[in-house]
Parts: structure tokens; C-alpha cells; sequence
């Protein structure tokens, strides 16, 4: 039994953090619209790009590049060439939600290994069969809205290696399908790569408190000594009934932790730390944590239990300090 743990890496520093830290993997993405983390600040040129391969590879590490966004007609060559440039620079996998991109990946480079992205949202195992038989993809993330008893369920009924998220943010919405910020700035995260860009992100102190606009909606307000976190619509406090509260989802963060025992034992293939935004800081303390998880699951899963200060140092980095089971965790399933 083996489990990888596949960790975030955001810019150079994180990914050296996580490889540092016991990652088995590390997923980046290139410095534009190709990934589905495009912020500025964040991601790899050239040169990191390269820096940030060798460093990991040096170390026994492994590098999965997200292009995981949907070209269109006018940008098609801007995806294939970050394509080319992935098989160039030796990456172990390249994760991708496009067909065509897919298509065009196996025929160019039969030898690049092909993971299907959350941004797929493929929840059966007939979809992922679907990918699995027309270009040859090896490993699938699922998407976080199926119970551990229906992963078992893909698992068993098909040959590609299933990825599943363990920690990190939670989205309402079914990766790939999202579509309330595209309907509040015109950019789409699944093609433009950015959910709330930053260009439409204001901050304005007022006499009520810190407002945070997202190209000029209120998404919520914060008193003088209230956390803030960065505006999504999904996360938004809005006025709904002369109440105002979290009306679509409220922030926290998925921890599978106590469920990983059973992950490990339907023969899940991957560990999957949600964060590529997140600091080096956050990627070291998360990835710290599951190593040593990971590791004392498969010398003894039997008499596994998480320790309290594994608990508490993932509650210090969950969103709003609070933490859930997620779709995983059905019981009466």
C-alpha cells in the first residue's frame, strides 16, 4: 500500500518548503491564464520553472504542472505551447481539464503523463474510463462532493489512479462549473484562471468597517479586529431577509485527517493539499503534518488516531479557524 502526498506550490520558495517538508509531489502552474490559480504574484516563469524541476527532482520529488483551464479558439496555441514547454522541461505530469487539450497532448507527446484535473469535474467512473480510453489518463482528481463510500465505488471500476483532496479551501460550487464570478467581472475562472481577480478587488475603510468590493459589489464588510480574508462572492456576507450572514457558504476548510485510514485502505493513489495561493509558511506547516500522518498510516493503520497537535496546528491555517468532514463523511451512505 503506498499513498503519495501531493502538496501546493505557488512560487519557488513553497515549492522548495514542500519538498523540504516530505512531499511526494508538487503541483505549480506556469505564470498566466493556462492555470486556474492566476494571480499576480503567484506561479513560475521560465527560469523558477526549471530551478523549481531540479530542485525537486534532485531530491527525489516529483512535479506536476496544472494546465488546467479551457482554451478557446483565439488563445488555442498560448495551451498547446505550455503543453510543448511541460514535455520540454521534464515534468512528471502534466493536469489538464480540456479534451483538446488532452487530445492534442497524447498525440504531440505519447510519453507525457496525463492527469485529469478537478477542473474536469468527472464524479463516475464512466467519465473517467471516457478519459482514461481516448488519451490515455493515468490519474483523476475528484472532485470534493462524493462520499468516500462512492470514491470506493470509482475506485473498483476503474484502472486510473484516483486523487483526492485532504486538506485546504472548500468551494460550493462543482469544480469546473462555477460561474459567479465570471457573472460579476466577465473573467471566467475556468478560462481566465482567476476566481475575484485582483483588478477587480477594491479595499475601503469606511465608518461601518473594512468593505471589500469585488468590481464594485459588496462582498462583506469586517470590523476593526475581524480577520479578513480575500473576497469571493461564495463567501460573501450579504443581506438576505434583513439578516445578514453567509447566505451562500461559509468559509472553513476541509480536513479528512481522522478519515485517512479508510482512504488509504480503498487504495486511494493521492493525498491532495488544496493552497497554491496559500504562503510557504502555510505549505510547510500542512505538508509537516500529513507526512508524518501519512507515514504512521501505512506502518499501522489499525491503531492510527490523529494527534491533538496535528488538530491544532491545521486549525491555526483553516479558513475562518473552522474545519469539516466535507461530502466525505456520510454516514447513513
Amino acid at each position: 500500500m503506498s499513498l503519495e502526498l501531493v502538496c501546493p506550490a505557488g512560487s519557488l520558495p513553497a515549492l522548495k518548503t514542500a519538498v523540504d517538508c516530505g512531499a511526494d509531489c508538487v503541483y505549480v502552474g506556469f505564470k498566466d491564464a493556462t492555470n486556474a490559480r492566476n494571480f499576480s504574484g503567484l506561479n513560475f516563469d521560465d527560469k523558477t520553472m526549471a530551478d523549481g524541476i531540479a530542485y525537486a527532482h534532485g531530491r527525489g520529488a516529483k512535479v506536476l504542472l496544472a494546465l488546467n483551464t479551457y482554451p478557446r479558439s483565439d488563445n488555442w496555441a498560448h495551451w498547446t505551447r505550455a503543453v510543448d514547454k511541460a514535455a520540454e522541461r521534464g515534468v512528471d505530469a502534466v493536469i489538464l481539464a480540456d479534451p483538446g487539450l488532452m487530445r492534442y497532448a497524447a498525440r504531440e507527446h505519447p510519453q507525457l503523463r496525463l492527469h485529469l484535473s478537478v477542473q474536469g469535474s468527472a464524479t463516475s467512473y464512466e467519465a473517467i474510463n471516457f478519459y482514461h480510453e481516448h488519451f490515455g489518463i493515468q490519474r483523476a482528481v475528484l472532485p470534493r462532493v462524493l462520499s468516500l463510500a462512492q470514491v470506493e465505488q470509482v475506485i473498483a471500476r476503474t484502472p486510473v489512479e484516483i486523487e483526492l483532496f485532504g486538506f485546504g479551501g472548500l468551494c460550493v460550487m462543482v469544480e469546473g462549473r462555477c460561474a459567479l464570478s465570471a457573472y460579476a467581472t466577465g473573467e471566467s475562472p475556468n478560462c481566465n484562471g482567476a476566481c475575484s481577480p485582483g483588478r477587480h478587488v477594491r479595499w475601503e475603510q469606511t465608518d461601518a468597517g473594512l468593505e471589500a468590493r469585488v468590481n464594485g459589489i459588496l462582498v462583506d464588510r469586517f470590523a476593526q479586529q475581524e480577520r479578513a480574508g480575500y473576497p469571493t462572492l461564495c463567501k460573501g456576507r450579504f443581506e438576505v431577509g434583513g439578516e445578514t450572514y453567509y447566505a451562500i457558504e461559509e468559509p472553513t476548510s476541509l480536513n479528512t485527517l481522522e478519515l485517512l485510514p479508510q482512504i488509504a485502505e480503498m487504495g486511494v493513489a493521492a493525498i491532495k493539499i488544496e493552497g497554491r495561493q496559500r504562503s510557504p509558511a502555510y505549505v510547510g506547516q500542512v505538508t509537516r503534518v500529513w507526512r508524518q500522518a501519512i507515514d504512521r498510516v501505512l506502518r499501522d493503520a489499525q491503531t492510527f488516531r490523529p494527534e491533538a497537535v496535528w488538530q491544532k496546528e491545521l486549525a491555526k491555517i483553516s479558513e475562518g479557524q473552522s474545519q469539516t468532514l466535507g461530502a466525505y463523511h456520510r454516514p447513513w451512505k
